[in-house]
């Protein structure tokens, strides 16, 4: 069953706006235990949004379809399932905030990590450590006669 956004918009922040049409909710049947409720019910949004095919500005685009997450697929579509609610209306508002959540931690530029080395008081303390366990180490031996 295809749902109608009542939505236009989905605003992520002040830059990023989403149009409802690149957006598609699903109703669906939910999972596990609720008896007649969830058998007759559908009340599970299944949310999907393709990244690559969105108005996302693409330094974003870039960044989501480079994150590890099991929700975007190989083809960058965003998947995502909400079903812990037992109304439509907070499931769908679940599943649009999941969403915004995910842009919006791809929306700041991660730092560039500067590659650093051990100062020279750390370097002589490992030095030590290892004379020390070297030392308690040989100790460990026969005596001699």
């Amino acid at each position: 069953m295809k749902l109608y956004n009542c939505l236009a918009m989905l605003k992520i922040n002040d830059q990023i706006d989403i149009p409802a049409d690149e957006i598609e909710l699903n109703a669906i049947r939910a999972q596990g235990a609720g008896g007649q409720n969830v058998n007759k019910v559908s009340s599970a949004i299944h949310l999907r949004f393709d990244v690559r095919a969105s108005s996302l500005p693409d330094p974003v685009k870039q960044r989501m379809l480079a994150l590890p997450d099991q929700r975007i697929t190989s083809e960058g579509v965003v998947v995502i399932k909400a079903q812990s609610h037992r109304s439509q209306d907070k499931n769908r508002a679940e599943a649009l905030s999941r969403l915004a959540g995910l842009i919006r931690s791809t929306q700041q530029v991660p730092r560039k990590r500067i590659p650093t080395r051990p100062g020279k008081a750390a370097k002589q303390r490992r030095i030590d450590t290892k004379k020390k366990r070297g030392e308690l180490k040989k100790l460990r031996g026969k005596p001699y006669d």
